[in-house]
């Protein structure tokens, strides 16, 4: 004779299940998959843009035990983690790690003015002003100056440019 053990799920199980997996999928679309999103700009909000078209965004580059770090001036950021700024927002790259050199880049469609990489370092503040709207990929090497082999790394990371709407 065989015994059978019955396997049920009740709806309550079934409802917990699929929120916390809608809540997984959220979290992962909201940073790493952002720039993936069909309209990305909804993703920003109060809490993750940084600056204004009369107030300036500072990012702080620096290099981590075991990574580069970009943090935005948003109260609670955290680094690497999605921030959106608006047309017009002057953001000046910066890194508060002293004898610290960094390169951020946009690639070719660079929303700011002037374009290019931003280069700088603890001792060279970069500022730039957001010209551009859209979702942009970049990523943010740091190295620290006379050190020896392997204090650099980078780190990608995503940015969203809304328009002053």
């Amino acid at each position: 004779m065989k015994a059978y053990r019955r396997f049920t799920v009740t709806s309550a199980e079934l409802f917990l299940a699929l929120l916390v997996s809608l809540g997984v999928a959220v979290a992962q679309s909201s940073n790493k998959y952002a720039c993936m999103e069909v309209n990305p700009a909804q993703l920003c909000t109060a809490a993750n843009t940084c600056g204004s078209a009369s107030t300036p965004c500072t990012v702080d580059v620096k290099r981590t035990s075991d990574s580069a770090s970009v943090t935005p001036s948003i109260p609670n950021a955290k680094g690497n983690s999605l921030f959106c700024v608006k047309i017009g927002t002057k953001v000046t790259w910066n890194s508060t790690e002293k004898d610290n050199g960094f390169v951020v880049d946009l690639g070719p469609a660079s929303p700011f003015d002037p374009s290019g990489a931003i280069i700088g370092g603890s001792d060279r503040s970069v500022s730039v002003v957001a010209k551009r709207k859209g979702c942009f990929k970049y990523s943010a090497g740091a190295c620290r100056s006379g050190a020896a082999y392997g204090m650099c790394d980078t780190a990608n990371a995503q940015l969203i440019v809304t328009d002053d709407k």
